[in-house]
């Protein structure tokens, strides 16, 4: 794990084409679109020469450096919101999920490489809660570098990974560009899920529609969910006041907004997608087909640019 920016990009000059580097961002259910832009760009026979993920960016990168992306693709894409909420453990103890049986059901059904292995340079953005600095993971299973970096603040527990206990590397670097470049990428593909703001974090009709009975084990849970279905819900009324996952998700979207731009600014990628899927909640993770689609279609009408900028030299 490196916990300070170090720069291990060569100088030489480069020959063939030159380095690839995909940055992917945090976004929540956002993130799918991640899936459409890796197959999109293999598709066109660029394959990333180093990975780097922040978020649901770091869970799909460290599915794809597994090499288990086309069955996760299909396991996402049959996923229904009951499945979904079939995966919250509901907790309280550091946050509201805590993402043992989503992370387990991946341990389970996923290889789980160590990252020191993998053929292609691979990190994971988390922050350090005792420090707020920001750390890379390089070492370890993959699955645990992107579940210490999924920790989104008040929602999903904190993680201890390697002695500190970690929360989502969304706080401190939405998109890692700069983890690329330090992992030697000449060129840099940013994916930027926070480009909009979203309004809603809680699918307030598809939640309705989903038996208690279908989720739940037990009158105790039953018991549990009913109570946290209004509490979590979207308000449709603007005189009432915003619901739990409304305060979290326009809190950390608007942070994370602001830090991306900051960061950009000063270290801008060479390419720099931002999927349009304004209407999706923060839970909408059942939207997968909707994400990767988006994910496609945002590398072709980049294209042009990609071959001039992967040309070999």
């Amino acid at each position: 794990m490196v916990n300070a920016p170090v720069d291990l990009a060569s100088d030489t000059p480069r020959i063939g084409r030159p380095k690839l580097g995909l940055a992917l961002g945090s976004g929540s259910a956002r993130g799918w679109a991640h899936i459409g832009i890796i197959q999109e760009l293999e598709a066109m026979g660029y394959k990333p020469d180093v990975v780097v993920g922040t978020s649901i960016g770091a869970l799909v990168g460290a599915v794809y450096v597994s090499g288990m992306l086309e069955d996760f693709t299909q396991w996402v894409s049959h996923l229904s919101f009951r499945d979904v909420l079939g995966f919250l453990d509901i907790g309280f103890s550091g946050g509201v999920v805590k993402g043992e049986k989503l992370f387990n059901f991946f341990s389970e059904h996923q290889t789980n490489p160590l990252i020191e292995e993998l053929d292609v340079p691979f990190a994971t953005v988390a922050t350090d809660m005792a420090t707020g600095r920001e750390a890379w993971i390089r070492t370890g299973r993959v699955l645990d570098a992107a579940r210490a970096s999924c920790a989104l603040p008040g929602l999903f527990s904190p993680v201890r990974h390697q002695g500190q206990w970690m929360l989502d590397g969304g706080l401190v670097n939405p998109v890692p560009v700069s983890v690329c470049r330090a992992l030697g990428a000449q060129v840099v593909i940013a994916v930027n899920l926070n480009g909009q703001l979203v309004g809603r974090h809680l699918n307030t009709a598809a939640i309705e529609e989903v038996s208690t009975e279908d989720i739940t084990q037990g009158e105790e849970e039953t018991s549990m969910w009913d109570k946290l279905k209004d509490y979590f819900a979207s308000k449709d009324n603007e005189d009432t006041s915003p619901g739990f996952l409304d305060v979290i998700g326009s809190s950390v979207n608007i942070m994370q907004d602001r830090i991306t731009r900051s960061r950009m600014a000063g270290d801008p990628p060479e390419i720099n997608l931002v999927p349009v899927l304004a209407d999706f909640a923060l839970m909408d993770f059942h939207r997968a087909k909707e994400a990767i689609d988006e994910g496609r279609r945002l590398v072709r009408a980049a294209e042009e640019s990609l071959r001039w900028l992967l040309k070999d030299s």
